[in-house]
């Protein structure tokens, strides 16, 4: 019996590395040779966490978690962090470095290690979906970008704070073609540092931006403290409404924040995983990232929840929070204007993080399929930017097109990679992979929490969204 699992093991790393080695010709590096690679854990842990911190953690968590119990919403939510962490995260960055590719290349791969016939086709295709799935949520994202480069343009030259009528400034700006200097503003931001590489562009940025963003809202948080009235906010956020874990929404919303803010897709998380060197321990890396979306959205909620009570705002969801109601806070606040600035730069910071990760996946897939330089990649996936994003640019086209990409797409790539992964791959293989690096076996929860856990849950993320209209 043991013999039998020696050679499995033994074909598993034939197959692998001879599709690695077949597709590393060619590709991935900044000037088209061989595949990029992450020069630093750190480095790939601060592109992880500049990924996972997005809007959604600056207004979406403040909100819910105000509204729904304070303190009490932090239990399931955690208990939903834990979870996907200790399964999703390790599994998509495990596979992505499994596999040394993408979506397309690593369900490829995991179907020719199932014997299926031409397999490596068949998973390509399946593996389109959550590809097409997050350059779609990216096309849409670029947009929420480009209004929170507007917004801090016109912080730097004091017309927002000075403007008597916020409201209709983010209606023009979120009008059909209302904001085309600055969409495309943020994209060439992207773009040009994605063109860089892995190594020389997405993680050295990642490394200034991330750690930006936090001293940046650390700092609009201190003056919060020092505004008559925030007490009430941080009362509200401390104080623990037990009578909210009794209500099902609590834990439906709690299970969608973490989920999506995690960024488990199929998609962004597995492409980071496939430029990860073998001695780098995903079962730590997971657990960092973690941690750190968390904090972020921690700082997020106990920054903006009593700015809002300061002032006798009723917290809200949505852009109307962001983009809204928190300029009309820096307004009324001494040295408003500085303050609104820092804010401004630390969105557009967390935006751009992002926006990396979700173009970084289609990015992949055509120099890997195609053998194409990073340059010629990232051009096309740049025109295709712009010529759907445009037409996106009215507020309620891009609302529909992110709902509809979030909520019948970006879950089912999750779960096509875990499926892939824990079920198509050789049983075992997904534990043994996760262990490289790691210094020590993993236990036997490990394929408990994942097969089943995560697979099951990932499936109820989805009939969930549909139910509530979306989740995340």
């Amino acid at each position: 019996m043991q013999d039998n699992r020696d050679n499995l093991v033994e074909e598993e790393a034939r197959v692998v590395n001879a599709a690695a080695d077949a597709e590393t010709v060619g590709t991935v590096g900044a000037s088209g040779g061989g595949r990029d690679t992450w020069a630093s854990r750190t480095g790939f842990i601060l592109a992880c966490v500049g990924s996972a911190v997005g809007m959604a953690n600056i207004w979406l968590f403040p909100y819910r978690a105000a509204e729904l119990g304070g303190a009490a919403f932090l239990i399931p939510y955690l208990l939903f962090v834990a979870l996907l962490g200790f399964s999703g995260v390790i599994g998509e960055m495990a596979f992505g470095r499994a596999m040394g590719a993408g979506p397309l290349g690593a369900f490829g791969k995991a179907m020719e290690l199932r014997g299926v016939p031409h397999g490596r086709t068949v998973g390509r295709l399946i593996g389109l979906i959550p590809t097409i799935g997050q350059l779609a949520l990216a096309v849409g994202y670029a947009v929420v970008l480009g209004w929170a480069c507007n917004y801090l343009v016109a912080s730097l030259d004091g017309q927002l704070i000075a403007e008597q009528n916020v409201g209709a400034f983010f209606g023009a700006v979120a009008s059909d073609l209302g904001n085309v200097p600055f969409h495309l503003l943020g994209l060439v931001v992207t773009f040009a540092i994605m063109i860089l590489g892995v190594s020389r562009g997405i993680e050295r940025i990642n490394k200034v931006l991330m750690p930006a963003f936090f001293v940046l809202f650390v700092i609009v948080g201190i003056r919060v403290v020092m505004m008559p009235g925030a007490l009430a906010g941080y009362e509200y956020l401390l104080v623990p409404r037990w009578e909210a874990l009794a209500n099902p929404t609590t834990w439906v919303y709690a299970l969608g924040q973490a989920f999506f803010s995690l960024s488990i897709a199929g998609g962004g998380t597995l492409v980071y995983g496939s430029y990860l060197k073998d001695d780098v321990d995903v079962v730590r890396s997971a657990r960092d990232v973690a941690v750190f979306d968390t904090l972020a959205a921690l700082v997020a909620a106990f920054t903006v929840v009593p700015a809002l009570f300061a002032f006798g705002l009723d917290v809200s969801s949505g852009p109307p929070l962001l983009f809204i109601t928190l300029p009309g806070v820096f307004q009324e606040m001494p040295l408003g204007n500085l303050f609104m600035i820092v804010f401004f730069v630390a969105v557009v910071f967390a935006a751009v993080t992002s926006l990396m990760n979700l173009f970084e996946s289609p990015v992949e897939a055509l120099q890997d399929q195609f053998r194409l330089p990073r340059w010629v990649a990232v051009a096309i996936i740049a025109v295709i930017a712009v010529a759907v994003g445009l037409p996106l640019e009215g507020g309620d086209a891009v609302s529909l097109w992110m709902d509809v990409i979030s909520i019948y797409v970006i879950p089912v790539g999750a779960l096509l990679a875990a499926i892939m992964f824990f079920w198509v791959c050789p049983r075992g293989f997904a534990k043994r992979q996760a262990e490289l690096g790691h210094g020590r076996p993993i236990g036997p929860w490990f394929d408990v929490l994942t097969r089943y856990g995560f697979v099951g849950v990932t499936a109820l993320v989805i009939v969930l969204g549909i139910f509530f209209g979306g989740i995340g």
